[in-house]
């Protein structure tokens, strides 16, 4: 996991070229002002999914990790804090490949505040249970091909 500002996040490059490359689409776009949808950015490799999200309570939001692709979360309009636990302490459970997706029980072992101007990245190693806020959340995800 990697929290940061925005103007930080060409420099993760080095870690995915394709980071680099959601930098200047932020860069060039402006996310708030954004229809919620699904914007393809490097076809299947990268997109950005942008969301009005319901904020849930801790124990309403569910932890889940992605296999093929990274999350670049950015919330645009609150602060948002996100659930995190490293999957090598979550117990095994269904992955929905057509999704991607792995959900587990419980909470999150940490909970962290992402602000607006900031991002979280997770990868495929990084348990995170996102949208934890007492009010809606519009935010950005970019999903990043690993």
């Amino acid at each position: 996991m990697i929290i940061d500002t925005l103007d930080n996040l060409g420099k993760y490059a080095a870690l995915n070229p394709l980071f680099g490359r959601a930098a200047e689409y932020i860069a060039q776009n402006d996310l708030l002002a954004m229809e919620a949808g699904k914007y393809e950015i490097e076809g299947k490799d990268l997109f950005l999914n942008r969301n009005l999200t319901k904020g849930k309570a801790k124990e309403d939001a569910r932890i889940e990790s992605h296999n093929l692709m990274i999350d670049i979360q950015i919330p645009l309009n609150v602060p948002e804090q996100m659930g995190y636990t490293p999957r090598c302490e979550l117990p095994e459970c269904e992955y929905n490949d057509a999704k991607d997706i792995t959900f587990y029980p419980g909470l999150a072992k940490e909970y962290v505040t992402i602000y607006p101007g900031q991002f979280v990245i997770f990868f495929p190693q990084d348990g995170h249970a996102p949208c934890v806020s007492e009010k809606d959340i519009e935010k950005a995800i970019f999903k990043v091909k690993c």
